[in-house]
C-alpha cells in the first residue's frame, strides 16, 4: 500500500511537517515523487517510519537513529526484539514510578507507612535502565552479566545519602579534572587526585575494585564517542587526560 505525506502523517500520528523535515534531512526518502510533484510512501519507508519512532521514544537523537538504520549490518528482527526488551524495562521502570506516587498518596493521608528506600525506588531504576540503553551492551561484553547485575543491584540498594554522595562525586570528579587538565601532567598531585576521585566514585556502583577494570575503563572513555564526549565538556583530550591518568594511578604503563 502506498500513502502521501498527509495519509502517512495521520497513520503515524505525526505531522506532515515532520515527514517534509525527516525528507530534508535524509532519514526518511520517499519512495517515488508522483507526476502531480507529491510525496509518496511504500511499505519499505512505513517500516523504517516506525523504527525512527521506535528510537526517538528510547530518546535517541536523529543524526544517530539515521546512522543506525543505514548500517549495512541492521537487522530488523533484532533490533524489534531489542525495541521490546528496552520499551519492558521503560513500563516497569514507569510501574515502579506509579506506584511510587500511589504509596506517596497513601503516606500522606495517613493510610499506610514508605521507607526512606522505597521513596527513591522507581527513580534509581530509571538510572539503570537510561545506563542499560546507553552503553549495556559494551559494559555487559567487557566486564560480563554477572558483574553488570551485581552492580545494578548495589544501585537499588543504595539510601538517598549514599545516592546523593554519588552524584556529589561525579560534579567533583569534573572539577578537578579541569584544575588537573592545566598542569598538563597526568602524574601531577591534582591529577592523581582526581583518579583517587574516580576511584571512590566506582566503588559506589562496582561490587568490588580492581586496578584492571579500572585502567580498563579509562580505555573505554577514549574508545566510546559517547564516553569521550561526556568528559571532553572539560575541555579537548579531557578523556584522554583522565585515562592517562588512572594509567599512572592504577599504575598501568601506557
Amino acid at each position: 500500500m502506498e500513502y502521501t505525506v498527509k495519509k502517512l502523517a495521520e497513520l503515524a500520528g505525526v505531522s506532515p511537517r515532520t515527514l517534509r523535515y525527516y525528507d530534508e534531512i535524509e532519514i526518511l526518502k520517499p519512495a517515488r515523487i508522483n507526476s502531480s510533484g507529491y510525496r509518496v510512501y511504500g511499505e519499505r519507508e512505513v517500516d523504517r517510519l516506525q523504527q525512527i519512532l521506535f528510537y526517538k521514544e528510547l530518546g535517541i537523537e536523529l543524526e544517530q537513529i539515521k546512522d543506525i538504520l543505514d548500517d549495512p549490518c541492521f537487522d530488523i528482527a533484532y533490533t524489534l526484539a531489542d525495541h521490546r526488551k528496552a520499551l519492558l524495562a521503560k513500563r516497569d521502570q514507569l510501574d515502579q514510578l506509579i506506584a511510587n506516587v500511589e504509596k506517596t498518596i497513601a503516606v500522606k493521608k495517613g493510610r499506610s507507612s514508605m521507607t526512606d528506600k522505597e521513596k527513591f525506588e522507581g527513580f534509581k531504576q530509571k538510572v539503570i535502565d537510561e545506563n542499560e540503553r546507553k552503553y549495556g551492551k559494551e559494559i555487559r561484553e567487557k566486564y560480563g552479566e554477572g558483574t553488570v547485575n551485581q552492580s545494578n543491584a548495589k544501585l537499588q540498594n543504595m539510601s538517598e545519602a549514599e545516592l546523593e554522595q554519588a552524584n556529589h562525586l561525579a560534579e567533583k570528579i569534573h572539577a578537578s579534572l579541569a584544575e588537573a587538565m592545566k598542569t598538563g601532567d597526568p602524574s601531577s598531585e591534582q591529577a592523581q587526585k582526581t583518579a583517587e576521585l574516580h576511584k571512590q566514585w566506582l566503588m559506589y556502583y562496582w561490587p568490588k575494585y580492581s586496578k584492571e577494570a579500572h585502567a580498563g575503563l579509562g580505555d573505554m572513555y577514549i574508545a566510546d564517542e559517547r564516553f569521550k564526549a561526556y568528559y571532553d565538556k572539560e575541555g579537548d583530550g579531557a578523556a584522554e587526560f583522565l585515562r592517562d591518568s588512572i594509567y599512572i594511578f592504577t599504575g598501568k604503563k601506557k
